[in-house]
Formats: structure tokens, C-alpha cells, sequence
């Protein structure tokens, strides 16, 4: 078996590889994407780290691919449908780096309070001005921490321990949690306002695009730092230029842009308030080391052993079992990703019900799905397929699970309720081939809905009109209608209405259906 390197590696990483039984190790950092398409067409597992671009052409191109291994903890590189339609498998190293991310964190914040780049700077030129560089110390000023996953707990363990007041904005954790934690858990707007330095440790998705944006800038403490060391697109750069320059924000620290590299005349780039480093979060000999020695280690045991660690698109079971199971683990993790989004905020229970053929299987796999799917919203790729239940537990998340041998209706069907602030919500989903699974009931509702793509969830009035007044708004704003489900309970008055569409709904399109007074709630989820 064939194994493709095509990033730096360290030794200790290469050695387990070369010493591997039936492994043949080929490794070649630097390829150009041409070479790249030439190399995997042989190969059973691709290794990659940040600097190799695995597109749908790759997966296209390695006929024998089995799986790819990112060493760290980002997949921003990965096309991750095309190597699900492939049927490849896909790991990361979500914990070879966290300390040494949290770690680089505050350094980046002791750099802003005590301007150590720029008088270091100035030194070398010939400077000796020390009242020029004044800081400001950092024990009894308020960090605010947007994320509080396992990154974001860390840097609030350490910013106590250097005596600073802590404040946290994360809508899927609870008071509770974060009082152990020694934080205050506070609302989004209330972090801008009481800052003194904010640090983002998020993920990149529709929710946190642009989260720091010009509104957000108008809201902080004036003279505020803000540090990003977690994923670029969080920021509005060109908001964030603007607000330095008038004073609103001191300084920033940046370890990721939108873009990268960013361009010579990036308006950050600048200005003297401004920190920037080239992606150095996880960049120490350490991890290094300890993100390829764990890869090498996860790609040997899937080849030799069929064993699945760390995979962002498979459970960890063997792969004989996996073949039976995908499309089960499919719909779980969709269902999972459609309550998330409906229902995110404050979840404090989950209860997942198994009917049918489905139980003839193991039913830990699916859960860990389902947990995957309705986490990786509030976490981004630090959860996965094995740590799911444990972020889960993190977050003071109950989840229970029951099985019954008749589906009602259905060969199988998988069930899912959600607890949390909104209430009570429940789905319904089954299989009804490999590769055709369906949405079939909604909070009681019996509906027919594809659980991939665009989705929009009403509950409106039963009565005449309402879906006229849908289908005609969505027109004027050129949205396409793919598939259009009405369910009614002609006793309450009540109906619920599941459309697939071909495109992301803009927010004001969805407050102009919440305006009609028969649409009670409008909610877009993406699968």
C-alpha cells in the first residue's frame, strides 16, 4: 500500500511510516497541482498539512484512494463532498495543537498590552524611546472570549491565572458551565461593550462569517484589542482598518487573514497598531511533531487495521461495518445538522430513538453522528466522530438514546428531540435506499423533505394564501423552489411547510416572510 506526503513532515512522523509493514512511503512536499493529479492516481492514502489543495480534481485523480490525513487541525483545504461521494476517508489531529494554539494566544495578547513588536522594531532602527512604547498591564483588565470551546477554555484558564476578569459569549454552553469554568457567560453585544481585549476561538460557518463586522465595531469599548488566532473570515478587515484608524480599536493581533497570504498593500498590513504573523498558532517543534506522529500513526492503523480515529466524515468502526452502515450514519449526521440550526442555542438535552431494520446495527456510530452533526456548528472541527459524546458531556448536554423494533410507517426511522431555549423540537428521518433518505415528520408533523442542501422550515396559519405569499416573495428574489411539502392539523389551525431550495435565502428575504402576520417562524437551515 501506497502512502503520498505532500507537505513537510517531521522525521519522527516519516520513521513510522518507513518502519510500517506493507507500506510503501513516497514524499514529496512542494508538488506543483499538476504533479499533485500525477502522484494520487496510485496511491491508497493521501497525508497532507495547511499547503496541499485537495479538490475535487484530486479525489477524481486517485482511483485507489482510501483515505486523507490532515496533520492539524484544519480542513479548510479539503473538498470534504467530494471525498464523501468518493467514499474516502478523511482524519484530522484536532488535540496534537490546542495547547500550544491557546498558548500562542496569549502571547499575542501580552504583545498588543506591552507593543513588544513595534519597540523591537524601533530598537533596531536606532530608537531608545521607552516612553513611546507605553503598555498597559493586563492583571484587572476584562478579556472577552467568543468561543468557548476546547481552545477558548484554555485561554481562559490561562488569562485567569494572570489575574485578568474574564467574560464569555457562547450561545451552546450554560451559566453553569461557565461559573466552573471561573467565567461570566454574557451575551454578544454586553462582550463588546465591557472589553478590554476580545480573542475569537470560533468556526467558520454562516453564523460566524463576518462576526466582527462594522455593527459589531460600533458596539466595543473604545480602545479595545481584538486577537484572531483561529480561522480567517471571522473579521470585516476592511471594518476593522477603519476602526483602528479612528481610535475605536488600539490595536489587533492577527494570525489569519480572509485571504492568505495577504497581499503587500492589505490595509491592515498598514498600520503600526496592527500584529501580524503568518499562521504561527500551531508552529512550535512540539506540536509539530506531535500533530505528524499522530497522523502517521491514525493513517497506519486504518491501512493495516481498518481502524477509524479522528475521521471527520466516518465513525470509527471497521470498515466491513461501514460499508452497511453509511447511509444510516448519513441521515443521523443530517438530522443532527438540521436540529442544530433550528435549535442551537442553550441545548440542554438530546433524545434519540432508533425503530426498525435500523437496530440490527450498532447504534453507537449513529450517535456519534448525530452528536457531530449537531455540534459542529458550536465547535467546528474539533469534534468528530470519536469526541463527539464527550463534547457533548462538556457542555452539560444530556443525551439519551431508546430503540423499538417497529417503525411507525416506516421500515426504519431515526428520531431526534432537542431540549434547549426555544423549547422542544423533534425530526424524523429514514432510509429508504442507499443513497435516498428523507426528512418524514417535523415536530409531530408528517412532511417529505430532502435533508441535503437548503432548506426553509414555516410554520404558518392554515389558511388560504400563506403559500402563495411564500412562493411569490421567494420568486420576486429569484429563489427556486426544488421541492415543497404542506403539513396540516386542521384541529389546531396549525401547518408546518419544508421547501428545498436551490440557493441560501438572504436574511432580509426571511424577515420579509416573518412580516406577513400568518408566518409565526421562519427558519433556513443548510445541510
Amino acid at each position: 500500500m501506497k502512502v503520498l506526503v505532500t507537505d513537510k513532515f517531521s522525521m519522527e512522523g516519516l520513521k513510522i511510516f518507513e518502519n510500517a509493514k506493507v507500506i510503501s512511503l513516497k514524499y514529496r512536499p512542494g508538488m506543483t497541482e499538476e504533479e499533485l493529479l500525477a502522484a494520487v492516481a496510485d496511491v491508497d492514502a493521501l497525508v497532507v498539512r495547511g499547503g496541499t489543495q485537495v479538490t475535487e480534481a484530486v479525489f477524481a485523480a486517485a482511483s485507489r484512494l482510501k483515505v486523507v490525513a490532515r496533520a492539524g487541525i484544519g480542513v479548510e483545504n479539503m473538498d470534504l463532498t467530494a471525498a464523501n461521494t468518493k467514499g474516502v476517508v478523511v482524519m484530522n489531529t484536532p488535540f496534537g495543537s490546542t495547547t500550544t494554539m491557546a498558548e500562542y494566544t496569549i502571547a499575542m495578547l501580552l504583545a498588543l498590552a506591552r507593543q513588544i513588536p513595534q519597540a523591537y522594531c524601533a530598537t533596531r532602527a536606532g530608537e531608545w524611546d521607552s516612553y513611546k512604547y507605553l503598555g498597559l498591564d493586563i492583571a484587572g483588565r476584562t478579556l472577552g472570549v467568543i468561543g468557548a470551546g476546547k481552545i477558548g477554555r484554555m485561554v481562559v484558564e490561562r488569562a485567569l491565572a494572570l489575574r485578568m476578569r474574564v467574560i464569555v459569549h457562547d450561545p451552546y454552553i450554560s451559566e453553569e458551565l461557565a461559573r466552573q469554568l471561573g467565567a461570566e457567560l454574557v451575551e454578544f453585544d454586553d462582550l463588546l461593550a465591557r472589553s478590554d481585549f476580545i480573542s475569537l476561538h470560533l468556526p467558520l460557518n454562516l453564523e460566524t462569517e463576518g462576526i466582527i463586522g462594522a455593527e459589531a465595531l460600533t458596539k466595543v469599548k473604545r480602545g479595545c484589542y481584538i486577537i484572531n488566532c483561529a480561522v480567517g473570515r471571522l473579521i470585516d478587515e476592511d471594518a476593522l482598518a477603519e476602526a483602528l484608524r479612528d481610535g475605536r480599536v488600539a490595536g489587533a493581533a492577527l494570525d489569519v487573514f480572509a485571504n492568505q497570504p495577504p497581499g503587500k498593500d492589505h490595509p491592515l498590513l498598514q498600520l503600526d497598531q496592527v500584529i501580524a504573523t503568518p499562521q504561527l498558532r500551531a508552529a512550535t517543534r512540539d506540536a509539530q511533531i506531535n500533530v505528524t506522529v499522530q497522523t502517521a500513526h491514525q493513517v497506519v492503523d486504518f491501512l493495516q487495521k481498518g481502524i477509524v480515529v479522528n475521521a471527520l466524515n466516518v465513525p470509527a468502526i471497521n470498515a466491513e461495518m461501514l460499508v452497511l452502515i453509511r447511509p444510516y450514519v448519513q441521515l443521523a449526521e443530517r438530522l443532527g445538522i438540521f436540529q442544530a440550526q433550528r435549535c442551537g442555542r442553550g441545548i440542554t438535552q438530546i433524545s434519540i430513538e432508533y425503530s426498525g431494520a435500523v437496530t440490527a446495527y450498532p447504534i453507537e456510530p449513529l450517535t456519534m453522528a448525530l452528536l457531530k452533526g449537531i455540534l459542529t456548528p458550536m465547535v467546528g472541527s474539533l469534534v468528530n466522530f470519536v469526541n463527539a459524546a464527550q463534547r457533548a458531556r462538556e457542555r452539560g448536554i444530556r443525551v439519551t438514546e431508546a430503540k423499538s423494533n417497529m417503525a411507525e410507517g416506516f421500515s426504519n426511522m431515526i428520531q431526534v428531540k432537542v431540549t434547549g431555549e426555544s423549547g422542544e423540537h423533534s425530526v424524523c428521518g429514514t432510509v429508504f435506499a442507499a443513497d435516498d433518505q428523507r426528512i418524514v415528520r417535523v415536530d409531530g408533523y408528517q412532511v417529505e423533505a430532502l435533508p441535503e442542501g437548503h432548506i426553509l422550515i414555516l410554520h404558518n396559519d392554515d389558511r388560504p394564501g400563506v403559500i402563495g405569499f411564500v412562493g411569490q416573495t421567494l420568486a420576486d428574489h429569484q429563489i427556486n423552489i426544488a421541492m415543497m411539502n404542506l403539513s396540516r392539523r386542521k384541529i389546531q389551525g396549525k401547518a408546518i411547510s419544508l421547501l428545498n431550495v436551490d440557493s441560501r435565502i438572504p436574511d432580509a428575504v426571511i424577515d420579509e416572510l416573518r412580516r406577513n402576520e400568518h408566518i409565526l417562524s421562519a427558519v433556513q437551515v443548510q445541510i
